[in-house]
């Protein structure tokens, strides 16, 4: 298939497959070159963008699929050790849920503030002096 119907397919731009395929991501197995040098991509290349769609969307970055794609193309790692790469993605997600929660409990006050220095300005005084008094403790 042309890299339009596969972009149709997977949701991905063309461009955004062509780079996959330049970190390598896609090989021979999933690209055959015809005669005017057009690429002709396989239904392997099919499965293999909708499988790094899903590992990209738990948060793994370009280097973390090269090795996890690396690492399944050559079944080099045991259920066990695909375990604790679970467990340890777990924990980045986690982490990363947490500093979302301060960010949104930093934007949820911000919010306030501003809405009771527009409607209400002792109010935002008072919060602004509770703010300070909470971020010195």
């Amino acid at each position: 298939m042309k890299i339009q119907q596969l972009s149709n397919k997977t949701g991905l731009s063309a461009h955004t497959i062509r780079f996959y395929e330049k970190e390598g991501l896609l090989d021979a197995r999933h690209i055959k070159r015809e005669a005017n040098n057009y690429r002709n991509y396989t239904d392997q290349a099919l499965a293999r963008l909708e499988l790094i769609k899903k590992f990209q969307g738990i948060g793994c970055s370009i280097a973390e699929l090269k090795e996890i794609m690396h690492h399944r193309d050559n079944d080099a790692r045991s259920n066990e050790e695909i375990i604790v790469w679970i467990r340890n993605k777990m924990i980045d997600v986690e982490n990363k849920k947490k500093e979302y929660d301060q960010m949104l409990h930093t934007l949820k006050w911000m919010l306030e503030y501003r809405v009771a220095l527009e409607k209400n300005p002792k109010k935002a005084n008072l919060l602004l002096a509770s703010h300070a008094l909470n971020s010195n403790n």
